[in-house]
């Protein structure tokens, strides 16, 4: 097996919580070495989200996956001048403080620039590098509400909602990943660039281009898309629909195809016949008739049989899955999307299942190699590469720069 696409490549994280990371644990799950800084003492947030038992959440676990952990007080000056050595060292640096934050510990791309002309600096930031809202404070949630994905989240006669997973986050850490892998690939080909290379990413950004034709619809139909229980407006029939066991299936029968397929497998050979149904619009304006046919076959079924028949028609349909009916799919299990990984929870080492690595590459995967490490585990072996010798770092451990 050749050795994974990444293997050879640096990467210095000087992120927390998600955005950040996420983009790095990329570059970590395919063979790049990837050098975690965490605050001496308190570490990343992420250690005490979601926790229930233990010391390290198992959220920080999945995402700190296969990088080095090393505690560094960037603001001090000791703990500058160590972080521009690793610096020296590294193709890529991620990074996603509020604006401003690293340009006062001298640590801006400019500082990092001089130090290694070559490197690519990816920033992650709630509205950006530049415009009039570059200062503000951003989280995912934030972001998500700003880019107009809230707005359009949950039931028109209710409050939006927020999906109850970092979708903000996660969008910004793909982008970030992209950038820095775009900037690789055109240094490599020979391309001449900018000095410093950054790459900007905006937390918002990152999520208003997953909503399509927001802004179109809007400037050409004078369209404001609200609230449509979770349903695409114009995508019909899609959705999740009842079971007779108290479960519930999604259903996608909006493409031509799938929707004549669907409404025979439903017993209404009638609405597949229907020449008024035969394109898009044309269903979006009788939603709620389609939605009812639909229903009425769903509820008699149990979901596993209901997903079982329509897949056998060839239409689009799936289980609603929770965490239990995750952990048993044998098609999870099948591609390797779960992998076990021994931590230590209380004191004592367990074996956990972590997600496995996306996308899956020919000849050359990606790895879960470990689970996050412990709060400063490898910082006496990266520091000692930089020829930091244990008395040094003794020193730096008492002065609190490590």
């Amino acid at each position: 097996m050749a050795e994974p696409p990444l293997t050879g490549i640096r990467v210095l994280e000087l992120g927390s919580f998600i955005a950040g990371p996420f983009a790095t644990r990329i570059f970590a799950d395919f063979g790049a070495e990837v050098v975690k800084i965490e605050r001496p003492g308190a570490g990343d947030e992420l250690r005490g989200w979601r926790r229930t038992r233990g010391e390290t959440s198992m959220m920080f676990r999945t995402i700190a996956r296969n990088k080095k952990s090393v505690t560094l007080d960037l603001s001090s000056p000791e703990g500058k001048e160590i972080a521009l050595e690793l610096v020296r060292r590294s193709d890529v640096v991620v990074e996603n403080f509020r604006p401003g934050t690293l340009e006062r510990w001298g640590l801006g791309p400019d500082d990092l620039a001089d130090v290694n002309p070559e490197l690519v600096f990816v920033r992650i930031s709630g509205y950006g590098q530049t415009g009039p809202y570059r200062d503000r404070a951003g989280f995912g949630g934030v972001a998500e509400a700003f880019a107009g994905l809230r707005h359009i989240t949950g039931y028109p006669d209710r409050p939006p909602v927020r999906p109850a997973a970092p979708i903000g986050d996660a969008a910004a850490g793909l982008y970030g990943a992209i950038g820095a892998l775009m900037l690789l690939l055109a240094k490599a080909k020979g391309h001449r660039h900018e000095r410093p290379q950054v790459v900007d990413v905006a937390l918002y950004e990152s999520v208003f281009m997953a909503l399509e034709s927001l802004i179109p619809d809007h400037d050409a139909y004078g369209m404001v898309r609200e609230r449509t229980a979770g349903n695409l407006p114009g995508v019909v029939p899609s959705g999740v629909y009842p079971t007779a066991d108290g479960q519930s299936v999604m259903i996608s029968g909006n493409s031509s195809g799938a929707f004549g397929r669907l409404m025979t497998a439903v017993g209404r050979q009638d609405l597949a016949d229907d020449p008024g149904l035969a394109d898009g619009d044309a269903r979006y304006a009788r939603e709620h008739d389609l939605d009812d046919a639909i229903t009425a076959w769903t509820t008699r079924h149990p979901a596993p049989e209901a997903v079982r028949l329509l897949n056998e028609a060839g239409v689009p349909a799936g289980p609603v899955y929770d965490a239990r009916a995750i952990a048993e799919d044998e098609h999870y299990l099948a591609r390797d999307m779960l992998r076990p990984m021994e931590v230590v929870v209380d004191g004592e080492p367990e074996e956990i299942r972590f997600p496995g690595v996306v996308p899956a590459l020919p000849g050359s995967p990606g790895d879960v190699r470990w689970a996050g490490p412990e709060l400063g585990e490898h910082t006496e072996s990266v520091l000692a590469e930089l020829g930091i010798s244990g008395e040094r770092l003794a020193g730096y451990r008492a002065r609190k720069v490590v």
